[in-house]
Order: structure tokens, then C-alpha cells, then sequence
């Protein structure tokens, strides 16, 4: 549907008619008579001897009116449409460190690295987080905004996926990953300020500490869900034989369950993969995503095709002759 924007202006239409009824006229313009000495001839330069002038006219006052309609913004409504209502500005904080290497998780019954649990897991949960805003940390010897929030969720998905393990570098910067992840998120409201923050270790590298992490995400009302991830068992085999040893002996639970209950949120041990999506759909009840919709049109400016032509239209009323008298036949130049 073709509308208007700014309908009102079309009320500036009638401008040039009225200036030139009521303004006085210059002079020496008119009243004036064009003498012809070889023919004896004077011509009145007010008479309208050729079609040229008015055409000249009509020109400018097309332009003119091209020029307001394009003023009033020509617009074109397409059929409403139903999208998400924007939630929860989501933060995915995932630890790549050289530790999330160690296959201690299970998919598909194959033993595979945690990271690679967290990417199969974590991306099925960012594709569920419709009408969210989701962005994606990776932290290691630094932590770094990969993506930055956006309802693109099959993009974070994807980075996700397409990250390696030692990216962001071989040691764990979880106190700098939640500094970053506060610097993003404080302009945001704040009951959206939401952090998932996943980790099979210590804090062993980085400028922030986790103690001021957590006191700058409480004071800027940024809610915590850490996940401390990795097995508790695992059959090492060596020279000497197999022994069972325990692979998140590292895991700092006491200060992820500092941080989780100091922000509002919760922390969550996820030993196995049904322990890491049963973490999700914990997470997804707790903080659910956007359900309701809101409707919006499509709007399509058109303004530019009346500005063209008005363009067009005043280039031809300069190029139309200005010399009245060539429009005479039968009198020789």
C-alpha cells in the first residue's frame, strides 16, 4: 500500500502560483518593446510569441511539484509480519584451554574432547534461544567477543561450531572472560543482563581476577549460570597399567558457585553430555525466551523516484531555449 509519511507538505503545491500573484513583478522585465530596425518591426517582449516560456513553465512547475512530493516521502507499506519480541541479552562464555581437549565425554556412545560436548550441546541450545539477543565469548590465555549479540542465532551457532580448542589461547581467563562479558551487557536493561559461562578449570591467566569479576557483574546486575564441566573418573593407561584418576581435579566449584550465587544465578556440574543438556533445559525453564510476538510492516522509501524526476524535469526547463524569438517562423536570423 502506497502512503505518504509526511502528507501535510503537499500543502507547499500551490507556492510558486501564489508568490507569483502576489508578488510585484520586477522591472525592466516587462513592458518593454523588441525593435527589428532591417524589418521596421517593434515586438511587445511581453507577448507570448512562442510556446517556449510556457513550456519552460510548465517544466519548473512540474519540478516543483516532483520536489514536495518527494518531500512528503512516498512510502511503500508491505503486509505485516510477526516477529519475536526481543528477550534476554544472552553472553555465552566458552572456555577453550588446552584442558578442554581430554575425552572424557560421550556422543553418539564414542568418547569425544569436552569441547567438542559443549559445541554439539551449546549449539542446539543458542538455536532454541529465539527472540534473545546471543552473543559468544571465547576465553583462554584471553577472552574474546566472537560474536557480538545478535538475533542471528544460526551465526553464533556456527562460530560456535567452527571454533578450535586453543583459540583464544592454552590457560584459562575466566575473571577476563566476565569482564568482558559485564562490559557488553551493562548498557543492556537489566533484567536481561544474562551470562552462561562454561569451564573445566581454574582461573590461571588474565588481568581480572574472579573475585573483582564477580563483584562487577553484582554490581552491574549481570545474572551468572556457571557450568563446571568434566568428568570425575576416567582409565588412564600407562606402562604400569590402568588406573582411574580424576580429570576435573582442577575445577574451581567453590569460586563457579560464588559466582553463580552472587549474581543471582546457579551453578550446575555437568559430568557427562545428558548431564550438560539436562543443564540447558534447566537454564532454558529459568530463563525462558520470548514468546510473544509483535507485528511489524515492511517500509519501502520511494522518495527518490519523484527527487529523480523532479531533476529530470528541471533539466529540461534549462535546456528549453531561453531566446523567445526563435520560435518565430518565417522571420529571417
Amino acid at each position: 500500500m502506497l502512503e505518504l509519511a509526511w502528507p501535510w507538505l503537499l500543502v507547499l503545491l500551490p507556492l510558486p502560483l501564489l508568490a507569483a500573484r502576489l508578488l510585484p513583478r520586477a522591472r525592466g522585465m516587462f513592458g518593454t518593446a523588441l525593435h527589428l530596425p532591417h524589418l521596421g518591426v517593434a515586438l511587445p517582449q511581453q507577448a507570448d510569441v512562442s510556446p517556449v516560456p510556457r513550456l519552460r513553465r510548465v517544466f519548473a512547475l512540474l519540478a516543483w511539484a516532483l520536489l514536495v512530493l518527494a518531500a512528503a516521502r512516498p512510502q511503500w507499506l508491505g503486509p505485516r509480519e510477526d516477529v519475536a519480541r526481543s528477550g534476554r541479552d544472552l553472553l555465552l562464555a566458552v572456555d577453550t584451554s588446552g584442558s578442554m581437549s581430554i575425552e572424557d565425554m560421550q556422543l553418539g556412545g564414542s568418547a569425544v574432547p569436552r569441547f567438542a560436548a559443549i559445541q554439539a550441546i551449546a549449539s542446539d541450545f543458542v538455536e532454541r534461544r529465539r527472540g534473545d539477543r546471543v552473543g559468544l565469548i571465547l576465553f583462554g590465555t584471553r577472552a574474546y567477543l566472537l560474536v557480538p549479540l545478535t538475533f542471528d542465532l544460526r551465526t553464533v551457532g556456527k562460530q560456535l561450531l567452527d571454533s578450535t580448542i586453543g583459540l583464544a589461547g592454552r590457560e584459562t581467563a575466566i575473571g577476563d572472560a566476565v569482564g568482558l562479558a559485564v562490559k557488553r551487557l551493562r548498557a543492556r536493561p537489566q533484567e536481561q543482563r544474562v551470562l552462561v559461562l562454561l569451564t573445566d578449570g581454574v582461573n590461571t591467566a588474565g588481568e581480572l581476577t574472579p573475585s573483582k569479576a564477580i563483584d562487577l557483574a553484582e554490581a552491574n546486575q549481570v545474572r551468572i549460570y556457571t557450568i563446571g564441566i568434566g568428568a570425575e573418573q576416567m582409565r588412564v593407561d600407562s606402562l604400569f597399567g590402568s588406573r582411574m584418576v580424576n580429570p576435573s581435579a582442577d575445577l574451581d566449584e567453590a569460586m563457579l558457585t560464588k559466582m553463580a550465587e552472587r549474581t543471582g544465578g546457579r551453578y550446575f556440574r555437568a559430568r557427562n553430555s545428558e548431564e550438560l543438556a539436562d543443564v540447558y533445559r534447566t537454564i532454558d525453564k529459568l530463563e525462558p525466551a520470548a514468546d510473544a510476538k509483535q507485528s511489524l510492516r515492511p517500509v519501502d522509501e520511494w522518495y527518490w523516484m519523484p527527487l529523480a524526476a523532479a531533476f529530470a524535469a528541471a533539466a529540461l526547463a534549462f535546456a528549453v531555449p531561453a531566446w523567445r524569438l526563435r520560435g518565430l517562423r518565417g522571420v529571417p536570423a
